[in-house]
């Protein structure tokens, strides 16, 4: 009982680090590289396709070296180098202190965004004037100040037009000496509010990705386990190993992108990224959607196969004499899909955030990964709890070879499909942060 107690306090202390850890560091990250010359942007660009890159050569090792270690010299020694490693990277990371690059807190930026909010409420009825620069409360100066005025940080965007009453000057405004920042807020206030607005429906839109993903680890290891696994007279591949498929092609992926695409490309766009962050994102979400048709084609000729043996079709395991090999291309289409969508959505959360919520940007990010696994768990209880009640029961039961998972499959990829139209939708009237040089 108290190891049982000491199993789940570990598990408990690992998620709140990796609550703290994991949204923070790879801002920190970023933020070492300077925006001011193009080679310092550039890189950074890169940064984010090497960043996950290693993240998924720390995955892979994870699947296969630690696992090796566990099952043939101990869990002792397996889960004890974890916190040896942890402590050689920290070690690395102390050693750095005085050379990183280092910003001191501005404020609470859900303040701001606060105050934007109640500002155009209580000038809901002044007229808009938005478009006329000179009733615009730029920055943080004196209104009755004299002489330059500061160039604004970001510029003025159309998008939200209601928001920008906020940053209005009325009667009032001018009467008084101090402002007060719930009824009149800057320019750089209004406009960042609006960056994080324009996010959210990005981030609704991708949720299904993640639906597809979840597959990985559910039930495209279930198909696995009822295929011919045999390779050669005396070994099975072990259905979940085919996991680390995927990140063998993201690898592959994410140096070809940055090394072979980005300065091909980049000569015909002109865009130093050589596709927009959003371009990456939606080809991601094309993939997505087409590995779930794929995967729904592929399960459809695995329960034709074992129809085709009469034999096995009532055993428990619902065999099929398939060979396992053919879901490699659901795996690699999956892979594909993670290289451009994750490190995209990584790089747009960065990128387009307000630089005092970066770290908010990059915790939003995650939470698309972990609300994406309750949505794709609310998909299957939707679909178990309609197909019962016809007598279809697409996913009740051990005998897979009775159900219907490809039919699953075909749902998801029409989910995947209305969800990438909606991203469509909305990442063409999508607005990109503009700072005003």
């Amino acid at each position: 009982m108290k190891h049982e107690a000491l199993f789940f306090i570990s598990l408990y202390v690992l998620s709140v680090g990796d609550g703290g850890h994991k949204p923070c560091v790879q801002t920190f990250a970023a933020d070492q590289f300077d925006e001011e010359t193009e080679d310092q942007r550039n890189a950074k660009t890169s940064f984010f396709n090497w960043w996950y890159l290693v993240i998924v050569v720390a995955c892979i090792s994870s699947v296969f070296f630690m696992v090796y270690l566990q099952d043939n010299f101990g869990w002792t020694l397996g889960i004890g180098l974890l916190p040896g490693m942890w402590a050689i990277a920290l070690v690395f990371f102390f050693l750095g202190m005085k050379r990183y690059k280092k910003e001191g807190p501005r404020g609470s930026p859900f303040t701001s965004i606060a105050q934007v909010f109640v500002a155009a409420l209580r000038k809901w009825r002044v007229k808009d004037t938005s478009n006329n620069e000179k009733y615009w409360y730029e920055h943080e100066i004196s209104l009755h100040s004299s002489g330059h005025s500061i160039s604004p940080t970001l510029d003025h965007t159309n998008q939200f037009r209601f928001l920008d009453k906020a940053m209005i000057i009325d009667e009032h405004d001018v009467a008084n000496n101090t402002r007060d920042p719930w009824r009149l807020c800057t320019l750089n206030q209004v406009e960042e509010v609006k960056l994080v607005l324009r996010l959210i429906p990005i981030w609704l839109s991708c949720l299904m990705f993640v639906v597809v993903q979840s597959q990985l680890a559910t039930f495209f290891v279930k198909q696995g386990s009822t295929m011919n696994r045999s390779l050669g007279p005396n070994f099975q591949i072990p259905p979940a190993s085919l996991q680390g498929v995927v990140g063998v092609i993201i690898l592959f992926a994410v140096a070809s992108y940055d090394r072979i695409f980005v300065p091909i490309v980049r000569k015909f766009t002109g865009h130093q990224s050589g596709i927009t962050v959003l371009q990456r994102i939606g080809i991601g979400l094309f993939c997505s959607t087409l590995c779930m048709v794929v995967s729904a084609l592929v399960e459809g000729k695995r329960i034709n196969a074992a129809n085709q043996h009469k034999n096995n079709y009532n055993t428990i395991e619902g065999f099929s004499p398939m060979n396992i090999w053919w879901l490699l291309p659901q795996y690699a289409i999956l892979g594909v899909a993670d290289a451009f969508t994750v490190v995209g959505l990584q790089e747009l959360f960065y990128t387009q955030m307000p630089e005092a919520m970066r770290s908010v940007g990059a915790a939003a990010f995650l939470s698309v990964l972990g609300i994406g696994n309750f949505v794709a768990n609310a998909i299957i209880d939707i679909v178990v709890e309609i197909t019962s009640k016809s007598g279809g029961k697409w996913l009740v039961g051990n005998n897979l070879n009775k159900a219907h998972l490809d039919y699953f499959y075909w749902v998801l990829a029409g989910l995947s499909a209305l969800s990438l139209g909606l991203y469509l939708l909305v990442s063409s009237s999508f607005v990109y942060k503009k700072v005003h040089v």
